[in-house]
C-alpha cells in the first residue's frame, strides 16, 4: 500500500482507509495528521463545514471570529503543540505569544505574566505575600513543573495494564511519584491545608482559571488538573495569525499535502463491522476502514458507534449526566479606536465574589493583534467574549424568549467588558451571540455542551474514558476522554492514540510517506 492512499479494495471495488478519524476538530485533525505522516492512510469525516469544532472559526463581513479557543497552548518548539507540528513536518506557529493577559478582580486587577519571576512578584504583591501565600504558590508550581513535563512526555491514564503503569512512571519520574498522592485531593482541600480558603481575591482569581481550564470548582478540581490549568500562560498561549482561521488552513493545507483526506459536511451517521472492515455511513456515502478513531463527544460515539461501544461507554455517561455545561459568546467586529489603550490584548474579569460563575461573572475577552488582517480588516479589529453557562436555561424557550435572552444577555457581556475598553461596541460593524443552541447547530455538540464534562475526583485522570474501550480497533479521543478538554489536553490525546494505532497497525502501510505526490482534496467547503 502506498503511504497515504487508499489504494486497498473491498468487494465492490470501494477503497479501504487505514484509519477513519471521525470528527474534524483539533483532536481528530491532529490524529489523522499524525497518522498520515507516519505513513497510514486515513480519512477525516467532519459534520460541518469548516474544521475545528470547538477550536474553529467563522467568517463575517471581512472579519474572522473564533468560536471557542482563541489561543493554543503550548505551541511553541519543545511543547506538546510543537511536539505535533514537527512529527507532521510543519514550521513553528505563525502568530503571536501572549505575554499573559489581565485579570479583573472587584476589588483589583491582577497581570497574570507569562514570564514566571515576574508572576511570582506579581501575585505576592496583588494577592497576598505571607507564608500561607508562599507554599501554596510553591505546590502548585511544583505540581505544573512535574505534570508539565510529564504531559511533554506523553503520559497515559487512566492506567489499564502494567504497561500503562510503566509509561506513567517513566512520563512523570521515581523521584516524583511521591506527588501521587494529590490525584485523590482537590485544589479546595489545598487552600485549606494553607488556611487561604476565605482569601476572596485569591479564591476568586483560581475559581475563574479553574472554571475555564477544567470546567469545575475550587471545591471539586482535582488539584493536578487544576494546578496545570492555573500555569497555562507559563506553557505558553499564543493566538495564531488569522485567529483559529489562520490556524486551520495552515493545518489542513499540510494534511492534505500528505496525502490526507478531509470530508466536510460529511455527518457520520452509523458504524458497522469490525476492525479490519468497519463501515460508515454518511450523509455523503459510505466510508471504509481498517480502523476507527472516534474524536466526537462520548453520547455520539454511544449512539453512532460500532458493536460493543455503546455498553462500553453506558457507564460512563450515566456518571457524567449532570457534568456538562455550555457557553455564550460575543463576537464583536469594531473599529481599532474602541479596544486601544490596553497593552495586552486578552483579559478575564470577576464582577463579583460572592455571586456564582457564569453568564458574565468570569468572563474571557480577546481581541486580534494589531496588524492581523487575516482577523479583520484594515481600522479594525475582531473581538470575542465568553462566559459559561447552564445548558437548561437555553432549553425549553419559545423563539421569541430565546431571542430575548440571547439579546440582553450578549448586551450584558458586552458592558461588562466596558471595564477594559469604555467604547467597546459602540461602533460595532459585527455584532453576534452565540448560545448552547449555536454550537448544537454548527458543531453538533449534544444539546450545544462545549468542552468536556467538569472534572471531578468521580470522573478525572484513573476514573476519566479511557480511549481504548475493549473494541479491537477503535479509539476515543477528544475533549470527552483523558485528558479532558482544550487545544493542549487534545492535542496530548491524539499523541497517544496515534502511538496505539501504529503500535497495532500493519508495519508494511506503517512506513514513511511519499511527500512528493500530488494532495488528493475533498470536501464541500474549504477552511481557505
Amino acid at each position: 500500500m502506498q503511504s497515504g492512499r487508499a489504494t486497498v479494495r473491498g468487494p465492490a471495488g470501494e477503497a479501504i482507509y487505514d484509519v477513519a478519524v471521525v470528527g474534524g476538530g483539533i483532536a481528530g485533525m491532529a490524529t489523522a495528521a499524525r497518522l498520515q505522516a507516519a505513513g497510514l492512510s486515513t480519512i477525516v469525516c467532519e459534520a460541518h463545514g469548516l474544521p475545528g469544532g470547538c477550536a474553529g472559526y467563522y467568517r463575517r463581513a471581512g472579519f474572522s471570529f473564533d468560536v471557542g479557543a482563541t489561543t493554543l497552548v503550548d505551541f511553541e518548539p519543545g511543547g506538546v503543540g510543537g511536539e505535533l507540528l514537527e512529527a507532521i513536518g510543519l514550521p513553528p506557529l505563525d502568530g503571536k505569544q501572549l505575554p499573559g493577559y489581565v485579570g479583573w478582580l472587584p476589588d483589583r486587577v491582577v497581570t497574570l505574566y507569562r514570564d514566571p519571576a515576574r508572576w511570582h512578584a506579581e501575585r505576592l504583591r496583588v494577592l497576598g505575600d505571607t507564608p500561607a501565600h508562599r507554599a501554596f504558590w510553591q505546590l502548585m508550581d511544583e505540581l505544573a513543573r512535574v505534570f508539565w513535563a510529564a504531559s511533554r512526555r506523553g503520559v497515559t491514564l487512566p492506567m489499564q495494564n502494567p504497561g500503562d503503569a510503566w509509561r506513567v512512571v517513566r512520563s512523570v519520574g521515581v523521584g516524583n511519584l511521591f506527588l501521587g498522592r494529590y490525584l485523590s485531593s482537590t485544589i479546595g482541600r489545598a487552600l485549606d491545608s494553607a488556611g487561604l480558603r476565605e482569601d476572596r481575591p485569591l479564591v476568586g482569581l483560581l475559581s475563574m482559571l479553574v472554571e475555564d481550564t477544567v470546567h469545575s470548582t475550587v471545591a471539586e478540581a482535582p488539584l493536578i488538573n487544576a494546578a496545570l490549568g492555573i500555569t497555562i500562560r507559563g506553557a505558553g498561549l499564543t493566538r495564531a495569525h488569522g485567529g483559529m482561521r489562520g490556524f486551520w488552513r495552515t493545518f489542513t493545507r499540510r494534511y492534505r499535502q500528505l496525502g490526507g483526506e478531509l470530508r466536510l459536511a460529511c455527518t457520520v451517521e452509523d458504524i458497522a463491522g469490525r476492525e479490519g472492515d468497519f463501515v460508515l455511513t454518511t450523509s455523503r456515502g459510505t466510508v471504509r476502514a481498517a480502523r476507527l478513531a472516534c474524536a466526537v463527544p462520548a453520547e455520539i460515539a454511544h449512539r453512532i458507534g460500532p458493536p460493543g461501544v455503546a455498553a462500553a461507554l453506558a457507564p460512563f455517561l450515566r456518571r457524567d449526566t449532570d457534568a456538562h455545561g455550555g457557553a455564550v459568546v460575543v463576537t464583536l467586529g469594531v473599529p481599532e479606536e474602541e479596544v486601544m489603550g490596553q497593552s495586552f490584548t486578552h483579559h478575564q474579569l470577576l464582577q463579583r465574589y460572592d455571586a456564582p460563575l457564569g453568564n458574565g461573572n468570569n468572563m474571557f475577552v480577546s481581541v486580534s493583534a494589531p496588524g492581523d488582517y487575516e482577523s479583520a480588516p484594515v481600522g479594525y479589529r475582531a473581538v470575542m467574549i465568553s462566559t459559561h453557562c447552564e445548558l437548561g436555561a437555553w432549553e425549553g424557550l419559545t423563539a421569541d424568549r430565546y431571542q430575548q435572552q440571547k439579546h440582553a444577555l450578549g448586551e450584558q457581556l458586552a458592558g461588562l467588558a466596558r471595564r477594559v475598553y469604555p467604547d467597546l461596541g459602540r461602533h460595532a460593524a459585527v455584532f453576534d451571540v452565540g448560545t448552547p443552541l449555536t454550537y448544537a447547530r454548527y458543531t453538533r455538540r449534544p444539546r450545544g455542551a462545549v468542552g468536556g464534562i467538569r472534572l471531578t475526583g468521580r470522573n478525572a485522570n484513573q476514573h476519566a474514558i479511557p480511549h481504548e474501550l475493549g473494541v479491537h480497533g477503535f479509539w476515543m479521543v477528544g475533549d470527552t476522554t483523558w485528558p479532558g478538554l482544550g487545544t493542549v489536553a487534545c492535542v496530548l490525546g491524539s499523541r497517544i492514540v496515534a502511538a496505539q494505532i501504529l503500535g497495532q497497525a500493519d508495519p508494511v502501510a506503517a512506513r514513511a510517506p511519499d511527500r512528493t505526490r500530488s494532495p488528493e482534496i475533498v470536501g464541500l467547503a474549504s477552511p481557505g
